[in-house]
């Protein structure tokens, strides 16, 4: 179990609202360890992160390096990614041909419309 300094990184949990695996809106918190307080505190970091809801960013030299988050938003992350990188990549097809110049400007202008629609709501 930490202390001292430590244990006082554990204890400035900032709460938000988040929905849970079921469409249900609730409050938890994001706290904010260093490394060395996540290798004292593990077990009940992962009590919190797993019977909460709740995320740790873990910090090393202040800086954040690292997250604990439950395993149904990471399984959720890793779809994202993975759907995200088969995007580009079937993008990346499509332009295969186009200068690049001619594909980025309508890459950016389809980003500024999806984000002026974005924005009239």
């Amino acid at each position: 179990m930490a202390s001292g300094p430590e244990r006082d990184c554990l204890r400035s949990p900032k709460r938000y609202n988040r929905y849970d695996h079921n469409g249900h809106i609730g409050q938890t918190m994001k706290r904010e360890a260093s490394a060395m307080a996540v290798r004292q505190s593990l077990g009940e970091l992962l009590n919190h992160v797993q019977y909460r809801g709740d995320s740790v960013v873990v910090t090393k030299d202040g800086k954040p390096v690292a997250a604990l988050v439950d395993y149904p938003l990471y399984e959720r992350i890793r779809r994202l990614r993975e759907s995200f990188d088969r995007l580009t990549e079937q993008l990346g097809r499509v332009y295969d041909k186009v200068p690049a110049e001619q594909a980025q400007r309508e890459i950016d202008e389809a980003v500024e419309q999806v984000r002026a629609r974005r924005r009239r709501r």
